[in-house]
């Protein structure tokens, strides 16, 4: 089965979504499952950098390591996990529109299973995602656009 593909059109400027998505405590703000989200080195969020996020899925909080893997400031960044039963690989361009006055964000996601993530990821990780990616969307772009966050 293949990931997750999104892509969304914010009404504010690149550098501002950059500044908001590059920033690993902001993601309990506009992810559902995102209970919590930490940077685990020292310095800014960059190019090796890893964070540690507890998600719940189905009925449990689940913490995982990922690390970034691709830095382009003001461009594209991935991530990917390195720990735990079930793995995001997590990928994102954002392109300038208008300008710069808007902003086209690409996004997509898939991911591996260990172990018991091998039942979790069609069963409950997939499922949980598929609703929770709208969601996602409606809640950077009212954080984006509304808050000027």
């Amino acid at each position: 089965m293949s990931g997750f593909h999104e892509e969304i059109d914010l009404d504010c400027r690149p550098e501002d979504v950059w500044t908001y998505v590059i920033d690993p405590t902001h993601l309990p703000e506009w992810q559902a499952s995102a209970v919590s989200a930490e940077q685990l080195d020292d310095g800014p969020f960059g190019l090796g950098s890893r964070v540690r996020v507890t998600r719940h899925v189905g009925r449990r909080d689940m913490p995982m390591t990922m690390e970034c893997t691709e830095y382009e400031p003001y461009r594209s960044w991935s991530v990917r996990g390195i720990d735990g039963p079930v793995r995001g690989n997590f990928h994102a361009e954002i392109t300038p529109l208008d300008e710069g006055r808007r902003t086209h964000l690409t996004m997509d996601l898939d991911f591996d299973a260990h172990g018991i993530g091998k039942v979790l990821v069609p069963l409950v990780v997939r499922p949980q995602v598929r609703k929770e990616l709208p969601q996602n969307e409606r809640l950077l772009k009212q954080r984006l656009e509304h808050t000027g966050a």
